[in-house]
């Protein structure tokens, strides 16, 4: 019995000590070709979305928009013709906004969202509006059209804005109160 434990364990000394070949990985690393077909792909969605908005815009014949550098396109409701000083980094703004389709149905309404207490830069807020309240002066309104992608992404708010939804946004700077 005592030479049967030790052959035993013997047998099992030895098939621990064998060494098990690695095993490769199911999903190898993906290639260039499949980065280059993503890139593709993403810029073929934005260029679809663009084109709906430029249709949009143009036929609103009543509003000029300004295409900006951010990616948003945004028209004047009323504007500041003062010399006066527009939001910089660290800034808090109070402002009012809206959300809309490009419908004009309401998302959600001023009174709903209510006034927004905002430090530039600071905060996690809507892409395209963080942007473009730097363009704006105390007392402006303007209304912004906001791509999916500078608004809520692919998925919305997981709430009213559905999936690669592109959004309006009339906002009003109420006060800006500089960084010392």
């Amino acid at each position: 019995m005592k030479h049967s434990f030790y052959i035993v364990f013997i047998f099992f000394f030895i098939i621990g000590c064998t060494k098990t070949p690695p095993r490769r990985p199911l999903n190898p690393k993906p290639s260039a070709t499949i980065f280059k077909a993503n890139i593709e792909a993403s810029k073929k969605i934005i260029q679809e979305e663009n084109k709906k908005i430029i249709d949009y815009i143009t036929q609103d014949s009543t509003k000029t928009y300004i295409n900006s550098n951010n990616g948003f396109w945004y028209t004047y409701v009323d504007k500041v013709e003062t010399d006066t000083f527009t939001p910089k980094e660290g800034d808090d703004v109070v402002l009012s906004y809206d959300i809309t389709t490009l419908n004009d149905d309401i998302i959600y309404s001023k009174e709903d969202l209510g006034l927004k207490n905002y430090k530039i830069d600071k905060e996690d807020f809507i892409s395209g509006i963080q942007k473009g309240i730097k363009l704006m002066k105390e007392g402006e309104t303007i209304t912004f059209v906001i791509p999916f992608y500078n608004a809520f992404g692919i998925s919305g708010d997981g709430n009213k804005i559905g999936f690669k939804q592109t959004i309006k946004s009339t906002v009003t700077l109420i006060k800006i109160n500089k960084l010392n």
